[in-house]
């Protein structure tokens, strides 16, 4: 399977399906909220979940990728672990098997105290700061710039443990945004100081960048090969 030169791996991304707290319109993005099975997907979202896996099948058919080298690597949340649950049962891979593996790295953005389950009215709030400056935190919560870090680590962790995989990334709106931004201007970056992928990643770390995630932005259950 052909990877791009400075990755071993072919990466899909996939927002989690119309979630409960989507439906409500709420802001869930601590962890301990996150996991809450009340939080998991709305009735539309695990259609949306089917939608992309059948989808997914179909480009992995048209890439002659083997199931047999697919991954599934997902947010722990629970609406996240049920779009993952959703897409492995159309692949027919056992979800507690070892192409699939959950990783906290992949949890949605907090965006603090202040917002949580808070209307979701407020995300141009949180955005519109995030474009003014990406490293700044709003309240007790996590900039655009901590969120690559971790993502960063995430890509590492992908990278050293699957060689010649799809892997399908299955998290959240922000993290997923962000996620794309870091890969793309790694992507575009023809002469890089360094070969190594974190150092790559570091060097596009920067506000210009980060701050045009939004550019990113998945409905959700959309899935979209990045690279």
């Amino acid at each position: 399977m052909e990877t791009t030169s400075f990755l071993r791996n072919r990466y899909w991304v996939l927002r989690h399906g119309k979630s409960i707290p989507n439906e409500r319109g709420l802001i869930v993005s601590c962890m301990e909220n996150g996991k809450l099975s009340q939080y998991q997907l709305a009735s539309e979202g695990v259609d949306q979940a089917h939608s992309a896996g059948i989808l997914f099948e179909q480009e992995l058919k048209e890439s002659n990728i083997p199931l047999e080298n697919v991954r599934i690597c997902y947010s722990p949340f629970s609406r996240t672990t049920h779009t993952a649950k959703v897409v492995a049962s159309v692949l027919d891979l056992p979800f507690d098997g070892p192409q699939c593996k959950v990783l906290e790295d992949l949890r949605e953005r907090f965006f603090g105290p202040s917002f949580e389950l808070m209307s979701h009215d407020k995300y141009p709030d949180i955005w519109a700061l995030d474009e003014k400056d990406p490293f700044s935190r709003p309240e007790g919560g996590e900039s655009v710039a901590d969120v690559a870090s971790r993502l960063a680590h995430a890509m590492a962790t992908m990278e050293s443990e699957f060689q010649g995989c799809a892997i399908l990334v299955v998290s959240h709106g922000d993290p997923l945004q962000i996620l794309q931004t870091i890969l793309n201007a790694v992507k575009e970056d023809k002469e890089p100081s360094s070969n190594d992928l974190a150092s790559r990643i570091e060097a596009v770390r920067v506000p210009s960048i980060l701050s045009q995630h939004r550019k990113f932005a998945l409905l959700t259950g959309e899935l979209r090969a990045v690279i």
